[in-house]
């Protein structure tokens, strides 16, 4: 095994002395040193694959016998690409390519033992195991690209992915798959509608795509149409290319979906006597601003041609069918954020990250109308969203922490942004967002970003934006910061129609190379900078981090590589007082055993929060997840050390760990598991500051491709609440589908009488009971019409 050495430096600031020694050297006893020979195998770089029309008919069921697929482009000289460099791969793969007016057509034949397959009949972007993926840069620019995947039973999964920013798992696209294991492997089959792909308005088409195939066992082997040159930062940039296709359009490309939902909620209230009654929605005057028991919405798409896009939608259901995970926030010092799934905000959603999040667009919590321009046109981008929302969430944020999440009134917003590619993989960008209250008030971003890449492994990327905010004349919308100041106290948090501007900058310099990965990254935000379309919960800051991670990488054996990471970091405030200051050391070390990846982190940093400068903390964190089988998936962690409880003032002894188990039962029942706990002791008096844990569960049958059944059930022990989600759907495209289900919530109250249907008189002994909380049952109805 060949093993590529570097030369040991100590971690600046670090007394990691013995440890990291020590544990250096139980890796390298660990990892032997024995070269195995190669058979020849030439990697092929850039691959060409030239298509043309099919020349019969192809029907997608996995069985590739159709007489379209006779004349299809091939493409079957594979590498391992991970954990090995170019290598040839453990298993034989081809790829099939055509199109008509219509549709591009995919299909791949994997070689394999079907007996060692890993494959589960799942739901839709929920597959594990054996893969094999398409994914296509439409534009050629390596800015954005679609990545698609199917497993041997079709089961589709799909992202979108962006320069800097990875994938998008949230983006769904249509287009249809089957699939099928095979007395010498599996093989899938894929067709997918011109009118779901974004692509120039020419007469011919150049794309890069490649094919990745995931080949799951004793470790995660990735398998590319493409080599993988390791000194190229850019993931894009090591594709392949399409050409061939030609005089093609996405149609008239009319999308129009009527959805109609239907809910019914209800909760516990007490009467002026205090008794308990559970009152419906439906029939209950108290509750205020629920939705009818029916609601019809229509969304719509146009695709003006293959690059201009325009979406509107009216009374939407912006609804998750699934609640969204609890997240340990009891120590957390600002609000928590959570993903977008709504199918509205896709189209271009790549367009709206940047390196500030200026756009959350969770922000827009309940419109009523909205309508998206999205224009892809050469190098440059444009999208222009409106929407007026009835409900509009904002935090308020400040030096060490932010106010809870507040929801406020009606309010109308408009987001803009500009980009274009200027070659090469590099990119320039405008962005600007405002927000207009009902009844005075608005808040406006102004920003400027770009992207320059010097060369293959040197890439800049920066951001600079300026905020004008007018408050709305409402205090009550903030009750509860009446005492909170911002700007050396020139302002309150309270809303009282204030005016002010604020900036906000931030800088990334990366250099990548074959093993070794370094970037240094500052942020600033000023004290009166706000993003109320964004997800900005801190400023006045000024933030230095630096991040390096070099590989030793081993060609045969037990251990797959072994990665050695450093990131210090320090942050001041803009009055230039230190902060926080903290280093990293990070350890990791994927096997060629069961999947298994353990990983070992050590911190140390001082802190100043709330006028204490804290400068004992430090922590251990241990992690490890393995799949010995197809069934079977497990995996957890630990940590331990000196931890601010942030609520308390104070240093905690804490202790954290998490853990999770997945299992795979019978091809189509999957059963998800996980605890995550948290414990803090006061270093001083040894008194328990917090603790608590999380429990999650989910527990899904998928009966076929379209038909599932899922239990989602969640205990959060801090609040000692228990949530229930039964839900059955039925989905024949990501935006056809028919749901219904329902959510239980259960609290647990500590001042009850005895019986538990009152509250506790003063004369009365309280008790705690477990009472029905809240619930609410709902329906969807959705069909997608293309024409």
């Amino acid at each position: 095994m060949m093993i590529q050495r570097s030369v040991a430096r100590p971690f600046p600031g670090l007394n990691l002395g013995a440890r990291l020694f020590s544990l250096l050297g139980l890796i390298l006893l660990v990892v032997t040193s024995s070269t195995a020979a190669q058979d020849e195998f030439t990697p092929t770089f850039h691959p060409e694959l030239v298509v043309t029309r099919k020349t019969g008919d192809i029907r997608i069921d996995g069985f590739l016998d159709d007489t379209g697929w006779q004349g299809a482009a091939v493409a079957d000289h594979f590498h391992e690409t991970e954990p090995g460099d170019n290598i040839r791969p453990p298993v034989e793969t081809t790829v099939l390519v055509t199109y008509d007016q219509d549709h591009l057509y995919l299909s791949a034949i994997c070689y394999d033992n079907p007996s060692e397959i890993r494959a589960t009949l799942s739901p839709r972007d929920r597959m594990g195991g054996d893969n094999i993926g398409f994914f296509i840069d439409t534009y050629g620019d390596a800015t954005w690209a679609y990545t698609i995947n199917v497993n041997p039973f079709g089961v589709q999964a799909d992202a979108l992915w962006s320069d800097g920013f990875g994938e998008d798992s949230m983006f769904d696209l249509i287009f249809e798959s089957a699939g099928r294991i095979t007395d010498s492997g599996y093989q899938v089959e894929l067709a997918i509608p011109f009118s779901s792909l974004r692509f120039p308005n020419t007469e011919v088409q150049t794309w890069r795509i490649q094919f990745w195939r995931h080949h799951y066992r004793d470790t995660h082997y990735s398998i590319t149409w493409a080599a993988n040159d390791r000194n190229e930062s850019n993931w894009v940039r090591n594709w392949g290319t399409l050409s061939g296709i030609k005089n093609v359009s996405p149609g008239r490309g009319i999308e129009v979906i009527p959805a109609w939902t239907g809910s019914m909620d209800g909760a516990l209230k007490a009467d002026p006597d205090g008794n308990l009654e559970f009152h419906d929605s439906y029939d209950d005057l108290k509750f205020k601003d629920h939705d009818p028991p029916g609601k019809l919405s229509v969304s719509g798409k146009y695709a003006v041609s293959s690059n201009i896009i325009v979406d509107a939608t009216a009374n939407p259901d912006f609804s998750n069918v699934e609640s969204d995970a609890f997240q340990i926030d009891v120590n957390s010092a600002t609000a928590l954020s959570y993903p977008e799934k709504r199918p509205f905000f896709q189209e271009g959603s790549d367009l709206y990250r940047t390196r500030l999040n200026l756009v959350y667009t969770r922000s827009i919590n309940e419109p009523d109308f909205a309508a998206k321009l999205t224009a892809r046109l050469g190098k440059t981008s444009i999208s222009l969203l409106s929407a007026h929302d009835q409900h509009s969430p904002f935090i308020i944020p400040f030096e060490e922490t932010s106010s809870g999440l507040i929801i406020g009134g009606k309010s109308f917003s408009n987001i803009l942004r500009v980009r274009r590619t200027l070659g090469s993989g590099s990119q320039v960008g405008v962005l600007a967002t405002n927000r207009y209250w009902e009844g005075g008030g608005s808040g406006t971003n102004f920003s400027a970003d770009a992207t320059i890449r010097f060369s293959r492994r040197v890439t800049l990327r920066a951001q600079a934006v300026g905020s004008y905010t007018v408050e709305p004349d409402d205090g009550e919308l903030t009750a509860g910061l009446e005492g909170y100041k911002f700007d050396n106290d020139k302002h309150t948090a309270v809303f009282d129609g204030e005016s002010f501007g604020g900036y906000a900058a931030s800088g990334n310099l990366s250099y990548n190379s074959r093993n070794f990965y370094v970037s240094g990254t500052y942020s600033e935000t000023g004290p009166s900078f706000r993003a109320d379309n964004g997800w900005m919960p801190r400023n006045s800051r000024r933030d230095a981090s630096m991040y390096s991670a070099y590989q030793l990488r081993c060609d045969k054996g037990l251990v797959e590589r072994v990665s050695f990471e450093v990131n210090p970091m320090r942050i001041w405030n803009t009055d230039g007082r230190k902060k926080d200051e903290a280093v990293f050391a990070t350890v990791s070390m994927p096997l060629r055993f069961y999947q298994t990846r353990p990983s070992y982190q050590y911190m140390i940093s001082t802190e100043e929060f709330a006028g204490i400068y804290f400068d004992d903390i430090w922590n251990h964190h241990t992690s490890v997840r393995a799949s010995p089988s197809e069934l079977l998936a497990f995996g957890g962690s630990f940590s331990y050390g000196n931890q601010i409880a942030y609520g308390y003032r104070a240093i905690g002894r804490q202790t954290k760990w998490s853990t999770w188990l997945d299992l795979n039962l019978f091809d189509r029942l999957y059963v998800e598991n996980w605890i995550n706990h948290v414990k803090s002791y006061d270093t001083g008096t040894n008194e328990e500051l917090f603790g608590g844990f999380i429990y999650g569960s989910r527990i899904s049958m998928q009966y076929n491709r379209q038909l599932s059944i899922r239990l989602f059930s969640q205990y959060n022990d801090f609040s000692d609440t228990w949530v229930f989600d039964p839900l059955i759907t039925y989905q024949l495209t990501p935006f056809t589908l028919f749901y219904v289900g329902s959510t239980y919530n259960i609290q647990a109250y500590d001042n009850l009488n005895k019986d538990g249907n009152r509250f506790a008189t003063g004369t009365e002994e309280p008790f705690e009971h477990r009472k029905l909380d809240y619930r609410q049952f709902f329906m969807k109805v959705q069909y997608l019409f293309q024409l």
